[in-house]
């Protein structure tokens, strides 16, 4: 059940689906449900959420928001990141309540990944 008033559901544009869904599959362990070629949804991951074919890119640089996971061992996610094609954007800093690395997924989406331990 929906909460009412409550941010329930994301978009993102990608310009490479296959590419993206792969990713996020081997890295956050997400499932993806197909509505046709040009747009796949996924869901149970905190927030629910899917991606269409747009030559677009999601980047901070330009104003858009920033979607950040939590991790319990921020260094085996870095891996896990670079080792399925994500590109570090900014590595891994610290600051007060922990640490964070931002990384673009294929379709060149900017994501963020944080942790109380560094």
């Amino acid at each position: 059940m929906s909460n009412h008033e409550k941010l329930n559901y994301v978009e993102f544009p990608a310009c490479d689906l296959t590419a993206t869904k792969s990713f996020f599959t081997n890295v956050f362990n997400w499932q993806f449900t197909d509505y046709g070629p040009e747009y796949t949804a996924f869901s149970g991951q905190g927030i629910d959420g899917g991606f269409f074919n747009a030559p677009l890119k999601s980047l901070t640089q330009n104003g858009a928001a920033l979607l950040i996971f939590y991790s319990n061992d921020i260094h085996a996610t870095y891996k896990k990141v670079t080792q399925f094609g994500g590109e570090i954007v900014k590595p891994i800093f610290e600051f007060p309540g922990g640490c964070r690395f931002h990384f673009t997924e294929p379709s060149g989406n900017e994501f963020a990944v944080w942790s109380e331990k560094h």
